[in-house]
């Protein structure tokens, strides 16, 4: 259909009727949403994990027409709902041309707007918004004000205009008249100062607002969501509380709920495609092994559970993972990239910063408490894969007196013929599924999580300088050290 370009032409289309006219954004918002869950498509595309907790209550809200504000910690998709959301809106909406905020060319609510109706009927100009443009988003700052929000008069405007400053037109719109018929969503909703939250009661409760200096009361159609940390949201003096009784429903976050849905939200989100140089071998064990890092320190005392811990660490930590292992393979020209759990190890610089510690693990510092919830998630997933694998020749080699040091740079070949050596070790990684044909280095990574394994169950020992071994003295004259990578000749 060829879309109108002026108000007369409009007046021809679907857009003409009085359902139309008087459909607000909250409704139209309503119907489509309707829509969508009568031809049973899905609603939130890429959210994961919150089908049963967090959509139910979301999808309730958006059918009663209501504000909605989402409690969660950081790293629980809270933004990216809330973006999704324009995707209830109709395709395209018609607007007048050249207007600041928006106006519908039937029910204009701009001063501007109204004299150009006025004056050319029918011929006012239309523009059509995309969906996209229909939402407006505010990190909530200290420093923000009301005239970043509300408005306020522009006298520079005035000045140019000729106009006197009480008139209408010299009006500077803030963000939320700017995101009238359509969305205006507030990020960390108590950082807001008190009078910029009052500033907000009238927009909640009576739809419109006032701006500073002039008596008219623009009354906007907006859709308002709001976050925020639960912290910060109940504490007192942190949020206005009229403002909270205005808010229609309150809706609460969380991180995902089982391994399954913290690996599906992983692959979904972190960089993995490195292209078409080297062909990579991700074990599922070291995509589990990733993921139980970030569920174990949610639980940690070390760590600060009101910060909490965001699934951006899982997703950066297997991104860093993988980096590692492909910086190996391009020094040694080895065509498959396969992360080994040295390779987590390698990639502490994308846990620490990610963890706000308490007083005990301050004291610890990141970087240990970091390898202690390496070593732990380790532990969880050598359980789940090989807790009951006879691994007792392995342990028995390293007990008189074997060792083996495997650096992550080390190469796959020099890393398997080291690796052979210990009894039974290679043959045990089949229970990993991995085969007696599979490519060197999928067998390293198997064996080597084999051993990270044992060691987190403490029935051999590891460290830094040493690698794997017995315990305090080893007896070196029979062990195998790798002490770095090797120099190949390559033609």
């Amino acid at each position: 259909m060829k879309r109108a370009k002026t108000l007369g032409e409009l007046k021809s289309t679907a857009y003409s009727g009085e359902r139309w006219r008087a459909r607000g954004v909250r409704d139209e918002i309503r119907e489509n949403l309707r829509l969508k869950i009568e031809s049973g498509e899905e609603l939130f595309p890429g959210i994961v994990g919150y089908e049963d907790t967090v959509i139910p209550p979301l999808v309730n809200a958006l059918l009663s027409r209501h504000h909605v504000i989402l409690l969660g910690l950081r790293g629980q998709a809270k933004s990216r709902i809330l973006r999704s959301l324009v995707s209830f809106f109709d395709e395209e909406t018609p607007a007048v041309e050249g207007c600041e905020i928006n106006d519908s060319p039937y029910q204009p609510i701009c001063r501007a707007c109204r004299v150009k109706l006025q004056e050319l009927g029918d011929q006012v100009p239309i523009r059509w918004l995309s969906r996209e443009q229909r939402y407006v988003e505010k990190l909530a700052t200290p420093d923000v004000t009301i005239a970043d929000i509300i408005g306020d008069l522009d006298p520079i405007r005035a000045a140019r205009s000729g106009l006197d400053l009480s008139d209408e037109m010299t009006i500077h719109y803030g963000l939320l008249p700017r995101a009238h018929r359509g969305i205006f969503a507030i990020n960390e909703l108590p950082d807001l100062a008190a009078k910029i939250q009052v500033g907000l009661f009238n927009i909640l409760q009576e739809g419109d607002v006032q701006i500073k200096g002039y008596p008219v009361r623009l009354p906007l159609d907006v859709l308002m969501l709001f976050t925020a940390n639960p912290e910060d949201y109940t504490a007192r003096g942190k949020i206005i509380t009229p403002l909270k009784d205005r808010i229609g429903s309150e809706i609460r976050t969380h991180y995902p709920p089982t391994l399954e849905h913290a690996v599906a939200i992983t692959r979904q989100e972190a960089w993995i495609d490195r292209g078409r140089d080297h062909e990579l071998v991700l074990p599922y064990y070291i995509r589990e092994l990733v993921e139980e890092i970030g569920f174990l320190a949610r639980k940690d005392r070390r760590v600060d559970k009101r910060s909490g811990v965001s699934q951006r660490l899982p997703i950066t930590v297997l991104e860093n993972v993988i980096s590692n292992a492909e910086r190996r393979a391009l020094l040694h020209r080895e065509g498959l990239v396969v992360p080994r759990v040295s390779d987590v190890y390698a990639s502490l610089p994308a846990i620490t910063g990610k963890l706000e510690l308490e007083y005990e693990g301050e004291m610890k510092g990141a970087e240990a408490v970091s390898i202690q919830l390496i070593r732990g998630a380790v532990g969880q997933t050598f359980q789940k894969y090989l807790g009951s694998t006879d691994l007792q020749a392995v342990v028995e080699w390293f007990e008189v007196g074997g060792y083996i040091k495997l650096p992550d740079t080390t190469p796959s070949t020099d890393a398997l013929a080291s690796l052979e050596k210990i009894p039974s070790l290679v043959e045990r990684v089949s229970h990993l599924g991995v085969g007696s044909d599979a490519p060197a280095p999928v067998v390293v990574a198997a064996a080597e999580f084999l051993l990270e394994g044992l060691a987190s169950m403490k029935r051999i020992s590891r460290s830094e300088e040493r690698g794997f071994q017995r315990g305090e003295s080893p007896r070196p004259e029979i062990g195998v050290e790798q002490m770095g990578p090797v120099k190949r000749h390559l033609n």
